[in-house]
């Protein structure tokens, strides 16, 4: 099986996919089931004008009795109700009833794990609960600032997670891979920089294009005409992570001593890369941007556009995965100087991942409903 770093928070869904359905997901192997809880009375007495929404539950996707899924079950009030024989579980994982007899067994639980919504994504804890601790979960606050405005969707592709790692931190592939809608030459033939701090987990990947040409992704959703500066720097925070800050400007039109560039177009790519099981992954990703804001046109362009160019992705890593499942034995890949950041992934990834073995004491257990 695979080594996961699992003492790390993970995305598990949009904050709009979880509500009072029952959610299936399977985060590094685990089968978890999300739902909210209900408003409670003092909240719903707002919620028209507030807003107001119940908290996010995540419980073991199996009911201890014949591990059939609870995410195939169904909710009676906060509580989760098996649908194979009624076994029925608080939102801390504890068994209240049992049908037939009085008596609930002790070990009639479920594992809870700890959650948070943050930036409209949903983080889920997968290791010991008692070292989960939110301000570890790193930020996208574009994601829910109205400054910006986004578009995005997930797609599960059939590859183990490290290839979308490697994929993402190689932007040199748009090239040849999305060629004639977000590569161009100038990606693959531009020298990058690469930045890595160990300790923090983070590896920072930038390409700086003084003279390139407009992929449509751009023309069409900027209006520019011509030739372009075009700046991606990415912050990938392992294991999740992953920004992509992109700059698009008129030749000529640089930043201004303070660091403005009111003149520019700025685009926010936002990937979670959340390890499914040992092959399979899923791919959260949004497009933000700070320019036409309200323009119904150029939000379905940026959505289906870069969904399009997603699905190339998954159609490429699909293939990949298949490719190595086939190789022999002691094969040994050729890297080079493009993969640096990728590289530096994998370290961080195994690091992360070997703490987590040492410090593993078994599967999540029940939560306190005080502690999520």
């Amino acid at each position: 099986m695979t080594a996961f770093a699992r003492n790390q928070w993970y995305v598990a869904a949009y904050g709009r996919e979880i509500g009072r359905e029952l959610l299936g997901r399977t985060i590094l192997n685990e089968p978890i089931a999300f739902y909210r809880t209900e408003v409670d009375d003092s909240a719903a007495s707002g919620a028209a004008d507030s807003g107001a929404v119940g908290e996010i539950v995540a419980l073991a996707d199996r009911c201890v009795h014949r591990r059939f899924p609870l995410s195939a079950s169904r909710l009676d009030g906060d509580k989760v109700v098996c649908g194979y024989h009624g076994f029925t579980y608080d939102t801390t994982g504890t068994c209240v009833y049992v049908p037939g007899q009085k008596r609930i067994p002790r070990t009639a639980r479920v594992s809870a794990y700890p959650v948070v919504e943050q930036d409209s994504l949903v983080w889920v804890w997968i290791g010991d609960p008692a070292l989960a601790d939110p301000a570890a979960i790193p930020r996208a606050r574009h994601l829910a600032d109205p400054a910006w405005e986004t578009v995005g969707g997930m797609e599960p592709i059939d590859c183990g997670y490290g290839l979308l790692v490697d994929n993402l931190l190689d932007l040199s592939h748009e090239t040849y891979l999305h060629g004639g809608y977000i590569g161009t030459p100038e990606v693959a033939e531009t020298p990058m920089t690469t930045e890595v701090d160990e300790g923090a987990g983070i590896v920072r990947v930038s390409r700086h294009m003084d003279d390139a040409e407009c992929p449509p992704f751009y023309a069409r959703s900027t209006g520019i005409d011509g030739r372009i500066t075009r700046w991606q720097d990415i912050e990938y925070h392992a294991p999740c992570l992953y920004l992509l800050h992109s700059r698009i400007a008129p030749v000529g039109v640089l930043p201004r001593p303070d660091g403005t560039d009111p003149d520019a177009f700025h685009v926010e790519i936002t990937y979670a890369i959340t390890p499914s099981t040992d092959k399979t992954v899923y791919d959260f990703w949004c497009v933000s941007r700070d320019f036409a804001q309200g323009d119904e046109e150029v939000t379905t362009f940026l959505h289906d556009f870069n969904r399009s160019v997603v699905m190339q992705d998954v159609d490429a890593l699909n293939l990949l995965q298949k490719s190595l499942d086939t190789e022999a034995a002691g094969y040994q890949e050729l890297s080079i100087n493009i993969d640096t950041g990728g590289l530096a992934a994998r370290r961080i990834l195994a690091r992360l991942a070997a703490e987590g073995e040492s410090e593993r004491t078994g599967p999540a257990t029940p939560l306190p409903a005080a502690a999520r």
